[in-house]
């Protein structure tokens, strides 16, 4: 009999075990669906995260570069200016090529003489290219000092010409009238 009631209770078990493994089996097989898009759903997010992580790191890296290039123009425009430059603009796409930031955050000039401090490579440009200082004649393009002298002689000033001019006078003033004309006409 001994035989008889451990052979139910083992039965009783063993049927209990199945039974839990049937209900786990049939419950995971009912969430499982639910649990795979739960997992697809968070996949999805964490991608779309990625994406725009990646988009701002690359907006970020585009502003960086565009802030370092206003401020390298900025730089070498000030440094331009100072040095007495009037055509800075066309000075500037002159010399931009050669301007370039190290990897220290200092800006280097490099060209065929060497590497140069920027003050050192504008300032040598500056001298190397007088043309884009401002004129050091006072009369302006034209003007050389033979007519200079020609008005000092008694020439035509613009403040002696009035209505209440003497014949003579006016004579005079058309002829010099007619050589500067004529002059310029050739």
């Amino acid at each position: 009999m001994d035989d008889q009631k451990s052979q139910p209770e083992l039965d009783v078990q063993a049927l209990v075990q199945r039974a839990i493994a049937e209900y786990v089996r049939q419950d995971s097989g009912r969430r499982e669906p639910a649990l795979k898009a739960e997992l697809q759903e968070e996949r999805r997010k964490r991608e779309a995260l990625e994406r725009r992580l990646n988009q701002m790191a690359e907006e970020n890296s585009r502003s960086r570069e565009i802030a370092d290039q206003a401020e390298r123009s900025s730089k070498i425009r000030s440094e331009l200016q100072s040095l007495g430059v009037t055509k800075i603009d066309l000075a500037y796409k002159a010399v931009q090529g050669d301007i370039q930031r190290t990897e220290d955050g200092r800006l280097m000039a490099k060209n065929e003489n060497g590497e140069f401090g920027i003050k050192e490579y504008l300032t040598n440009f500056v001298h190397e290219n007088p043309e884009f200082l401002p004129a050091r004649i006072p009369g302006g393009t034209g003007l050389t000092t033979g007519q200079r002298q020609s008005a000092g002689r008694g020439a035509v000033d613009t403040d002696m010409i009035s209505p209440r001019m003497s014949s003579e006078d006016k004579e005079r003033v058309r002829q010099e009238i007619l050589r500067v004309t004529s002059r310029d006409g050739h």
